[in-house]
This record gives C-alpha cells, structure tokens and sequence, in this order.
C-alpha cells in the first residue's frame, strides 16, 4: 500500500480482448506517472476481472479516479462508482471524464485549428466532421459531441462543423459521404480502440471520403500534461 497520493486512470476497454486496450492505458498511466513523480498513478479497464481491485489494493482506501471516458453517463455515474466500491474503493473521489474536462474541450478545438492551418486554406473555406462514439440508449454522450461542435464552429469560423457517431444517427459515412474534398475528421475519443482502428476508417471509406483523417484527441502528446492538471487541481 503506497503512501503516495494516489490516482487511478480507468478505461472501458474491449471485454471481447482486453488486453491491448489495457496495455495503451497503462501506457498513458506511465507517461502521466512521469510527471507525477510523488504520486502513485496506475490504470485499469472495465474489461479486466481484477484490475480495479488490484490496483486500489496496491494504492490504499482514497484516491482519485480519472475516467477515461468522452461524456458522463451510465458508465460513469452508474456502473463505475459501484465497481469501484465492489473493488474496495469506496472512498475513492471520481473527477469528470475525459471529454468534459476543459482542457481536453480546448485541446479538441486547438487540434482542428492546427488542422486548418495546415491545409493553407481559409477557416471559412473548411468543413470539419467530428467523429464520436454516440449512443442509441443514452444522450449524454451525443450531447457532448454536439457542443463541442459548435464551440469549434463558433470559435474558428469553419463553414460547417457537423458531429456524427457510430452508435446512432446520423451515421459517420452518411455525413462523410456529403463532404467535399478537402475535408477534415476529427475522432473525439479518448483511446485507439477498434471504433477508430476499423469502424472510423471503413465507414470513411465506405463514403468515399477523401480529406484529413486526424488521430483521436486522446493520443495527442498534451493529454498526459491535461491529466496532470486535472489531478492537481482535485487534489488541492
């Protein structure tokens, strides 16, 4: 048990083959320990039998949970305080997830200004699609992507900024498909799971897309330091 004040990054992870979801968080975890020095930060998935346990054993009965999840809902505010009690972390504090925190909002609109400015086009000239999760049973995570669409809109002067999901309408290739070229997606998820590793791609492909596919928001190199931040300020 450390004495060390202590963080945990969860995940969903692929319950189908969980490994490697694991080893790209814990990864994460590691880059964030770095920065961390005289914190004890580890990750788990959902996915994984025992890791929740195993890592709130080795951390001690408080800490503070950082859910690598891109919108709050039943996951979040449900399933995962009471696998975390299950796993003797009651008393374990859960900060927001990853796609509410500010500084992740205010990556997702510097990554698609970076993006703009390496097309050499004006803003008013780009589309961008927003590529996310999306749910058909909840609309917490649609309603994520919808306003942070809008605050790209609003922010950069695009010529349109249009949200669209892989789990409910409207569908990633219907509003691909409507794209002129040039175009820009960018995937608003936390990690490199097989949404954007396979569905993202063959529905972009399916549509004949032919503009920018940006990496996830997620493997951006800021995020360690954004998780950094958020762990602080909980702390404080």
């Amino acid at each position: 048990m450390t004495q060390k004040p202590a963080a945990l990054i969860v995940a969903h992870g692929q319950p189908s083959d969980p490994a490697p979801a694991a080893a790209e968080i814990a990864f994460l975890a590691a880059k964030v320990q770095s920065l961390m020095p005289g914190w004890h930060v580890r990750s788990a998935t959902l996915a994984e039998p025992t890791a929740l346990a195993d890592r709130v054993a080795e951390a001690g009965p408080h800490g503070l949970v950082f859910p690598l999840f891109m919108a709050g809902g039943w996951f979040t505010r449900d399933h995962l305080p009471k696998q975390l009690a299950a796993a003797g972390g009651a008393a374990w504090r859960l900060l927001d997830p990853f796609g509410l925190d500010a500084g992740v909002q205010s990556l997702t609109v510097t990554l698609a200004r970076e993006a703009a400015l390496a097309t050499a086009k004006p803003p008013q000239d780009l589309h961008l699609l927003l590529a996310a999760h999306g749910s058909f049973r909840s609309p917490a995570p649609s309603e994520v992507a919808y306003a942070m669409a809008a605050r790209i809109k609003a922010d950069l002067g695009f010529a349109s900024v249009q949200a669209a999901f892989i789990d409910q309408s409207p569908q990633i290739g219907d509003i691909a498909a409507r794209l002129p070229a040039g175009s820009i997606v960018l995937p608003f998820f936390a990690a490199r799971g097989g949404h954007v590793i396979d569905d993202l791609p063959q529905a972009l492909e399916a549509a004949g897309f032919s503009g920018t596919l940006l990496p996830p928001v997620g493997l951006d190199p800021r995020v360690p330091g954004l998780i950094r931040r958020a762990l602080r300020a909980a702390a404080r």
